[in-house]
């Protein structure tokens, strides 16, 4: 019989949220960053108006979506690449830039898919000192190898909701040599811009990515829509791993059309922050600490491993479902994504009687 090559046959498989309850339960879930609100009315119109013509390929060039990024951003649109979800791009990525003799480096609580496309490419995956606080650019330097061809950072971090200035994102770039890609994943950029701009403009700085998604902010997990800034170079050698038709027509049509609804968005990212600050200060007040964060989840510090653990199997069995982060080296953490704002009242009154029960 046949055999997968060794490196894949080691492999676990990228582990999704277990979204099981009990038979029965009212399923709340709240692990898997979803957005609260649904897409604009624009964005469903235009997936159903892209149907007629479903009989033909989607535009492999994506052309009317980059047009519209190309105009919101001020960039070119000639080297805008789109995915399907930004998780398509950063395998891709790895997969031409990474391999047995080129390592991938990352902060040490960063999104797990970064570790899993390294084992994807069979690459060597290196992480640098992170705090729950912030990452840190002199650890991510210091744990730079000069086999080191990719650096993944996440800003804001997941799952740790933190963010770092544009300009020590800049200061990172300088410092690294030419030989390492540095890809800025931006997934929740979106509710982040305000604070000051993207990092697209560090592309030109040095061998460097800037990636976004539809995913978030937009309330699109479902069309699977992620795009990326990329240098020409580093573009061209990407198109050839990826396939040529990986966005449904239906996907382009709507992730054009919530570009074009930009005021729908940003409103939907102050909602969030408004629930979630809101969450925050609720939990804070029933002893539990959280930290501050700048997007659509909140990072919840208990005791323990055994704590999170205990704390997550109580309120599944009320079918209120969080996030262990086990995987990124914070067993005693736990995320919770910023949901509507009954479902968020109902998993802080949850929280609260926890705690209460635990400690009586």
């Amino acid at each position: 019989m046949t055999q997968p090559r060794s490196h894949i046959a080691q492999m676990v498989p990228y582990a999704l949220a277990d979204i099981s309850v009990p038979d029965g339960t009212r399923l709340i879930s709240l692990s898997q960053n979803e957005s609260h609100r649904p897409p604009a009315p624009e964005v469903l119109e235009a997936a159903r108006s892209s149907f007629s013509n479903a009989v033909l390929y989607p535009d492999p060039d994506w052309t009317a979506l980059r047009q519209a990024l190309a105009g919101r951003y001020r960039i070119d649109p000639d080297l805008i690449l789109c995915g399907a979800g930004s998780l398509d791009l950063i395998a891709a990525i790895a997969r031409v830039y990474a391999g047995p003799d080129r390592a991938i480096l990352a902060p040490a609580h960063a999104y797990p898919f970064f570790r899993t496309s390294a084992q994807m490419a069979d690459a060597r995956f290196d992480t640098a000192f992170e705090t729950p606080e912030a990452v840190s650019i002199d650890a991510l330097l210091a744990a730079a190898r000069p086999d080191t061809s990719v650096v993944f950072l996440a800003n804001p971090g997941n799952p740790t909701g933190t963010r770092l200035p544009r300009s020590e994102i800049a200061r990172l770039r300088e410092n690294l040599p030419d030989t390492a890609l540095l890809v800025i994943d931006e997934a929740y950029g979106e509710f982040a811009d305000h604070l000051g701009e993207p990092c697209f403009g560090l592309v030109a700085n040095g061998p460097t990515v800037v990636l976004r998604t539809f995913s978030k902010a937009y309330g699109m997990a479902g069309y699977r829509v992620g795009w990326g800034l990329f240098p020409k170079k580093i573009a061209t050698e990407i198109r050839k791993v990826l396939n040529p038709n990986n966005l449904p027509a239906a996907s382009q049509a709507a992730a054009t059309a919530a570009v074009e609804a930009h005021a729908y968005m940003r409103d939907t990212c102050v909602l969030t922050a408004e629930i979630r600050d809101h969450a925050r200060t609720q939990l804070q007040t029933a002893g539990f600490h959280v930290r501050e964060s700048l997007t659509n989840f909140l990072l919840l510090d208990l005791a323990s491993a055994i704590e999170a653990q205990h704390a997550e199997t109580w309120l599944r069995r009320q079918g209120i479902l969080l996030r262990r982060q086990s995987g990124v080296g914070l067993p005693h953490a736990l995320r919770i994504t910023i949901g509507p704002e009954p479902d968020m009242a109902q998993a802080v009154n949850a929280l609260t009687n926890w705690t209460q029960e635990s400690r009586s």
